[in-house]
């Protein structure tokens, strides 16, 4: 029983000594959950999604619509964007005609835009009429803009409604005869009731028939509506909507509610969610596929196998670009072969886009290789470059879109969401399998990734010459 202990004692000695073994047991795991508790937002007093990006144009008089906009703004899960920024800084208000361009932009500032037109409230048809442009790249975060925005707009519905039976109200009778037949219910309701007559009617012209009270939560008090009269002295109390009845007023509003879908970009894509999703799955497995090639590197070392080349005609630089090359030409046979088995699991069509598509894997392999072999680098053995290797991965694919929308994170997680080849990758592949750009529109993204790739693999040739990879 004693050698066994012994032995117990060895083993547990030896893994102190491993730093990277410590590292993978304990530290690592312990910095991913603090992360991956921030980039959650576990704990947040105000959870949910924070500052979704919303173009919002305003073009009706309505005063309605104005408060339409600021009910938009003051919702948390909104970053509502109202204005175009011209060349010189300058700025004006956005407009319908800026919108489909904006969003069909690389890297767009937004996705989402609800359009509030001129005839918003018509004196020629009861309703409203809104407008809404998407590009659903995300199902998840669609589903969210989608949910939010009819909650703050079925909120703000019936002052709308009463302005469009108003307005209509105003066409038929004359602008003369219409104010007599406000100022006379208003006379009635306050003869019988009581309250201020000019208050009554001023609330009646600007549409308000108390018919908000059906929108509001019970535990907020309703205040005292034009056409809902006040309880006569000895009756009962007047009972607060019930759930019922809210959900009729709902779909009543609902129906009363004329919304113009348009969907901007990606409209034709036959499988829309598995090519919004495979481009992430496919970065992170290349990631963890060339950062492990890279440390082929310490094998190589191990063996004496750079000391024989290095005796020979080859020098350190040309070890390092054979092996650059190499993993780019890795990478870009990994990912069209996901590609490839994609299509042919999920429908996602490849073949029109299979140029483009190409030009993108190896500039994303590119970055991917630069950032293997700067782990590689850095690193004093392969256990610790492929524990460093896992948890920056992680913490990529997470940050960078790969798991979740970046727009579902807090606000200052996204911040860093750009900085990761993880997120221009992505949106390489979504620019050319979803909004199908060509090369031009194609060439900021290809920059980016060109730019990280030369910044990270200039960091790992100077500090190979540095190290003893080679030694």
């Amino acid at each position: 029983m004693s050698s066994i202990f012994a032995l117990l004692r060895k083993d547990f000695l030896n893994f102190r000594r491993n730093k990277a073994a410590v590292s993978l047991t304990f530290i690592i795991p312990f910095a991913m959950i603090a992360l991956f508790g921030q980039i959650f937002g576990v704990n947040r007093k105000d959870s949910g999604p924070n500052g979704i990006p919303v173009a919002v144009v305003n073009a009706s008089a309505s005063p309605a619509a104005a408060k339409l906009v600021t009910a938009l703004k003051s919702e948390k899960s909104f970053r509502v964007i109202t204005e175009f920024i011209n060349p010189d800084k300058s700025r004006r208000p956005l407009t319908e005609a800026d919108l489909r361009p904006l969003m069909q932009q690389p890297g767009a500032d937004f996705r989402f835009a609800l359009v509030l037109p001129a005839d918003l409230i018509s004196d020629s048809e009861f309703g409203l009429h809104l407008k809404f442009l998407s590009n659903p790249r995300n199902e998840i975060e669609t589903q969210t803009v989608n949910g939010l925005l009819q909650k703050t707009i079925f909120a703000n519905v019936p002052e709308l409604i009463g302005q469009s039976l108003q307005a209509r109200a105003k066409k038929a009778l004359g602008e003369k005869r219409f104010d007599q037949f406000n100022g006379a219910i208003a006379t009635a309701m306050n003869t019988a009731y009581g309250g201020d007559k000019e208050e009554t009617q001023r609330r009646l012209a600007a549409g308000d028939f108390g018919l908000s009270d059906l929108t509001k939560p019970e535990k907020t008090p309703s205040p005292p509506a034009a056409s809902a009269p006040a309880a006569a002295p000895g009756s009962a109390p007047a009972t607060p909507p019930t759930p019922a009845a809210k959900s009729a007023a709902a779909d009543l509003f609902a129906k009363l509610v004329r919304i113009d879908a348009e969907q901007v970009v990606g409209a034709n894509v036959k499988s829309p969610m598995a090519t919004s999703l495979v481009g992430g799955w496919g970065i992170q497995f290349l990631l963890f596929a060339l950062s492990a090639s890279a440390t082929s590197l310490f094998r190589e070392r191990d063996a004496g196998i750079f000391q024989r080349l290095l005796a020979a005609p080859v020098t350190r630089a040309q070890i390092l670009w054979s092996k650059f090359l190499y993993g780019i030409t890795l990478g870009l046979v990994q990912l069209v072969v996901l590609f490839f088995a994609s299509s042919w699991l999920y429908g996602i069509e490849i073949l029109p886009h299979l140029p483009l598509l190409v030009l993108v894997c190896i500039f994303a392999a590119a970055a991917c290789t630069s950032f293997g072999m700067l782990l590689a680098a850095v690193s004093p053995s392969p256990e610790a470059a492929s524990g460093l290797a896992t948890f920056l991965i992680m913490l990529m694919s997470a940050i960078g879109g790969a798991w979740f929308p970046i727009s579902l994170m807090p606000l200052f997680i996204q911040q860093f969401s750009k900085l990761t080849l993880v997120y221009w990758s992505m949106e390489g592949f979504s620019a050319v399998l979803w909004a199908g750009q060509s090369f031009v529109q194609l060439l900021p993204i290809l920059g980016i990734l060109g730019g990280i790739t030369a910044v990270v693999m200039t960091l790992a040739v100077w500090q190979f010459n540095r190290g003893k990879i080679f030694g």
